[in-house]
């Protein structure tokens, strides 16, 4: 086997991370999750820092870690490249002592290590800060020579924990460009722990969504992210999820049924997902009677600004209550009067609708 694998429990307090991944060479895996979901708990097993209770890990045909088999390589012996969201530069160490740093502990010689430093230096757009020291160095700029320093080792793994999310919002984009290129080039396989969909869809191949310490789904980037099977990725996504069973052209949720486009066969009873985006939704104070709209009983939860909308966020009038959302103008607000705990209906043409089989029984939105 190729590339990364691993499978994992370790418990926790909290939760118990219960995951299995494989990465192949090249390849970017990013890591989905709320805040306590596993994510840095992940990396730490993958990295050597923690020891799985029960699991195996390991790299192309070497086994990092078997608790089978008792047998654990420490984090310095497994070539990991590490990316946080701190630069985590030493100190009292030049940029380009900074970057030479991991070619010299693995053994090359002072002028090798600071020619792959300053090669390295030179990829990431940093060369000119090569005699500076961290401390004059701006947080996108150091983020540079972090980036640069984990990949003058020539790692075997890349881990990168949340590389962007200390960065501003002026630095930010420039460092997910360079991330882009940098990583295109690379052979290593590649783990990405981010809470920030963006990343994902810029940066990643296929993404796994960790929750409560369980991949609760994982794929290709964009069919995960466009078809989500799971009420927390429809969430980032920034869509709308309802599941239910699959019917003529649509499928039932509850007892509403909802129509649309259907991507695959479906066969009846089947699990399906109906995915519709917040700015395809219209907002009606009784149901309307057109055919081609599926209508949604819901209680308003709350109304947020954002630019030129106002976000309405809702849960169904069902049994069990699924949150919603609706993208609609601030006229339309005031022309219904609308408030938190009025009940109306949220109408979304067929055409708007993407029907999609899910595995499993997963609900919500």
């Amino acid at each position: 086997m190729t590339g990364l694998h691993a499978r994992i429990e370790f418990a926790r307090p909290e939760f118990t991370l219960d995951a299995e991944l494989a990465v192949a060479p090249g390849e970017v895996l990013a890591v989905l999750g709320p805040n306590g979901a596993g994510k840095s708990t992940l990396l730490s097993v993958l990295s050597g820092l923690l020891v799985p209770d029960r699991g195996r890990v390991g790299l192309d045909e070497h086994v990092w870690c078997d608790t089978d088999r008792a047998e654990h390589v420490p984090t310095h012996r497994r070539g990991v490249g590490l990316l946080a969201q701190s630069a985590l530069l030493f100190p009292r160490m030049s940029v380009l002592e900074n970057v030479a740093f991991g070619p010299r502990a693995a053994g090359a010689g002072k002028a090798a290590a600071r020619e792959t430093a300053r090669r390295w230096l030179d990829e990431v757009d940093a060369a000119e800060f090569a005699d500076r020291r961290p401390a004059q160095l701006s947080g996108g700029q150091a983020q540079r020579v972090a980036l640069a320093r984990a990949l003058a080792a020539a790692p075997s793994l890349l881990l990168l924990d949340e590389p962007l999310a200390a960065l501003d919002v002026d630095a930010a984009p420039a460092v997910r460009g360079l991330l882009h290129r940098v990583l295109r080039e690379q052979r290593q396989p590649t783990v990405l722990v981010t809470h920030d969909v963006l990343d994902a869809v810029v940066l990643a191949d296929r993404v796994a969504v960790l929750v409560d310490g369980r991949i609760i789904e994982q794929g290709p980037t964009r069919r995960v992210l466009t078809r989500p099977a799971a009420a927390f990725t429809a969430r980032i996504a920034g869509l709308n999820l309802l599941t239910g069973a699959a019917a003529d052209g649509g499928l039932v949720f509850g007892d509403i049924p909802v129509t649309g486009r259907t991507a695959e066969d479906l066969e009846p009873g089947e699990q399906a997902a109906a995915v519709f985006s917040p700015s395809a939704v219209a907002v009606h104070r009784e149901r309307p009677h057109a055919s081609p709209r599926n209508a949604v009983p819901v209680r308003i939860d709350a109304l947020e600004p954002r630019g030129d909308v106002v976000r309405l966020r809702a849960e169904t009038r069902t049994p069990d209550p699924v949150v919603l959302a609706a993208d609609v103008t601030p006229a339309a607000v005031a022309d219904l009067g609308m408030s938190a705990g009025d009940d109306v209906f949220f109408v979304v043409k067929a055409a708007e609708v993407a029907i999609h089989p899910v595995s499993g029984g997963s609900s919500g939105a």
